[in-house]
């Protein structure tokens, strides 16, 4: 039965020893109630970190580990400490977090957490290979293990990979910056699915990829390594009912069964009449905008000094990587302007700020929420938010009022809350009082129509959709007319290239034998292609046939001294085997006084284009410029081509980052039909990769093996992934 495997940094479960007894209990997090579905049903299993190292496990108490995790469905991964300083708190946190969300200066790069990165990653894609299985998927979770979908692709091709990043993607003028940007681009490209929770980070990860790697990007899709990469975006929910139910409960709860914190609460909302309570929630973490709200606030009381005495805020601050220089820095900060401000504005029965460092249970969480009347949640840069919905899922009075950073993916969302600017004090300051004023039944329009929208979309929706998002992208491969050569067809192939009867054999050269290169000159034939072409040319009654968009000069520089056919310019001239080149059609070329300055001129506007004229033939290649500024040229100048072309016989070909501009009464599909006349064969082959082939493919007989490189809608009746596919292939045919 196929299966799901779930890979996260941590495990759901929390793995700890009390009075040396193994205790494993399951997590709470919204990512592991979300997937939880995914995990337990089908077989699935999760793979991560289970919160212990190597150094406080000896081997009889990793194998207790094991075993327990074994019983939960899980798979640990072991990590030293040395893992976990490098990889996690220094790449992962120091580096990768950091640049993520915007604060640059405070992120650190060396060379050895790379390393570290790197190593870790492969540790958990080596346990990924260990359990996958073909027919199974694999769902990645976030930041910490980027490099692993190419890990695992890279071995397992085949196998349907998701990849969710569940932080914000920065803008690509901040990725450039990052030493490893390709690699960590590279990495995250062998999943077959890659999630973002909104279009922003969707957009600027794509346009990275554009500018960085040159990738072809067609609206959310990447051509990369002839795969078909989407990319979208899937907003993280919470788990509704849970928030909702314990909120219903709360209410219902009589006085003998509070908490303390709601007796305090209580006494306080009682004892000052018309008293108000804003709630902030945060991680103590420099990305949720801490000191900026705290000083907002100050703006608030000294702006609008009547609501002194009139309102509280109740400030939780939950430790975070408190080893981490910036975060202890924070802290300080932090206590620092509370302190101030409360002595500042205190009386002798009103504090302005009630300040919390640490970490509460559930059911405090749930006395904070249903107790404040406004929530006020002001990152500067956050991946989501949840506590934004937590809140709005618990306000089961539909009241309450949201104030809402707009640098939150959240706020992508929630458009009935109050959206700020987390740097416009003023901004922040005019919306508290907003908030606190807002009548009732404004108040309960907003919060119904966020809390219909949250209640939709759920954590759990949010899994199941990614989830048949990622069955939808594997399905893909499923719609190509193309098969994919398996180890029948090249048992065939074999068989047929080893058999007397006579071959014929049409190969494409760019694209198909040798991978593209900035600078077409540049691609010439190496050793090894020689000795393979060479090696299948000694194969008893075969013809190899080099049929290329090259011209004449260079076909013949690079194969003249073969006794190969040779077809130039998609099928203009040919040399047969001890004859000399002769022209298929005798075609003019005085329009390309008229093209070529028009050619010239979009050059000159496009950096990195060049036009590279042949004999019969101009192409206008784009492979070295900005893939957004290329793609913006191309429709001008397909358009100003077309209108130029109208009513000739020119036409225009469009090949991988080259579009060609050429006579229509010549290509592939006439020249193989003619060598198809002129050498009868009982077994034909031709491999091709871009739409110019597809002349070939058609216009070859029925019983021709067609082979595309790249996953793409083809006339072909097969395909590879790519050149080094089409070299392994030829290589085994040829032994």
């Amino acid at each position: 039965m196929n299966k799901t495997i779930i890979v996260s940094n941590r495990l759901p479960l929390k793995v700890s020893f009390e009075d040396d007894q193994l205790e494993v209990t399951p997590s709470v997090g919204g990512l592991a109630t979300g997937l939880k579905t995914v995990h337990k049903g089908g077989n699935g299993i999760w793979i991560g970190w289970s919160g212990m190292t190597k150094e406080e496990l000896t081997p009889e108490l990793e194998k207790q580990v094991n075993e327990a995790v074994t019983k939960e469905q899980c798979v640990a991964v072991n990590l030293t400490q040395k893992d976990l300083d490098l990889y996690y708190y220094g790449f992962s946190n120091r580096t990768l977090w950091p640049l993520f969300h915007y604060f640059i200066e405070y992120t650190e790069y060396s060379p050895e957490s790379w390393e570290a990165y790197k190593k870790v990653n492969q540790k958990f894609a080596d346990k990924v290979l260990e359990h996958v299985e073909d027919g199974d998927k694999v769902w990645i979770q976030d930041y910490q293990l980027l490099l692993v979908p190419a890990m695992v692709k890279a071995k397992k091709p085949d196998i349907s990979i998701g990849f969710f990043n569940h932080i914000p993607f920065p803008s690509y003028e901040i990725f450039r910056t990052f030493p490893k940007r390709k690699e960590i681009l590279e990495g995250m490209l062998g999943a077959d699915l890659i999630g973002f929770h909104t279009y922003d980070y969707e957009r600027h990860f794509l346009s990275s990829v554009k500018r960085i790697l040159s990738l072809e990007v067609n609206f959310n899709k990447v051509t990369y390594k002839n795969r078909i990469i989407k990319v979208d975006s899937f907003p993280m929910g919470i788990d509704y009912e849970k928030f909702e139910q314990a909120a219903l409960d709360h209410d219902k709860m009589d006085e003998d069964h509070k908490s303390e914190i709601q007796k305090r609460l209580d006494q306080h909302l009682q004892n000052e009449d018309g008293v108000k309570m804003i709630l902030s929630i945060d991680r103590m973490d420099y990305t949720k905008g801490i000191p900026n709200r705290i000083k907002a606030f100050e703006y608030f009381l000294k702006k609008y000094p009547e609501f002194q005495e009139k309102i509280r805020l109740i400030m939780l601050a939950v430790p975070s990587r408190s080893q981490v220089p910036q975060y202890q820095k924070l802290k300080q900060e932090t206590d620092e302007l509370v302190g101030r401000i409360n002595g500042e504005f205190s009386t002798v029965s009103w504090t302005p700020i009630w300040y919390f460092y640490r970490a509460l249970p559930f059911e405090n969480l749930i006395d904070l929420y249903t107790s404040s009347d406004v929530a006020l949640i002001t990152p500067v840069r956050d991946g989501m938010n949840l506590v934004a919905k937590e809140y709005i899922a618990t306000r089961t009075r539909e009241d309450g009022v949201l104030v809402l950073s707009e640098m939150t993916g959240a706020s992508k969302e929630l458009n009935e809350a109050l959206l700020i600017n987390p740097f416009n004090y003023e901004e922040i300051a005019d919306s508290i009082k907003q908030a606190l004023e807002m009548p009732k039944p404004e108040q309960k329009q907003r919060m119904k129509a966020l809390q219909k929208r949250v209640s939709r979309y759920s954590v759990r929706k949010w899994a199941n959709e990614f989830m048949n998002s990622l069955n939808q992208v594997h399905k893909v491969y499923h719609t190509i007319q193309a098969k994919k050569v398996d180890e029948k067809d090249l048992t065939d192939f074999k068989a047929q290239m080893t058999s007397t009867a006579s071959k014929l054999l049409f190969l494409d050269y760019d694209g198909t034998l040798v991978n593209f290169t900035n600078q077409p000159e540049d691609a010439r034939p190496d050793p090894e292609l020689y000795e393979l072409l060479k090696n299948l040319n000694s194969k008893p009654n075969t013809k190899l046939v080099i049929i290329s968009g090259r011209d004449k000069k260079t076909l013949n520089e690079w194969f003249g001294h073969t006794p190969y056919t040779l077809v130039s310019d998609h099928g203009v001239s040919m040399r047969l085997e001890g004859e000399d080149w002769k022209m298929m059609e005798r075609l003019k070329t005085d329009w390309m006084e008229d093209v070529l300055p028009v050619l010239e001129t979009f050059v000159d506007r496009t950096p990195g284009t060049l036009v590279e004229k042949k004999k019969y033939s101009l192409a206008w290649h784009y492979r070295n410029t900005d893939v957004e500024l290329a793609q913006k040229r191309l429709v001008e100048i397909k358009t100003v081509l077309t209108s130029f072309i109208s009513n000739t016989d020119l036409t225009l070909l469009e090949g991988n980052k080259v579009i060609e501009i050429k006579s229509s009464k010549v290509n592939k599909g006439r020249a193989s039909s003619n060598l198809v006349d002129h050498f009868p064969s009982e077994h034909i082959f031709a491999f091709g990769d871009d739409w110019t082939d597809e002349f070939m493919f058609e216009e070859l007989p029925e019983k021709a093996q067609t082979i595309k490189v790249g996953v793409r809608k083809t006339k072909a009746k097969n395909y590879v992934n790519t050149v080094e596919d089409v070299r392994s292939l030829l290589k085994t045919i040829a032994e």
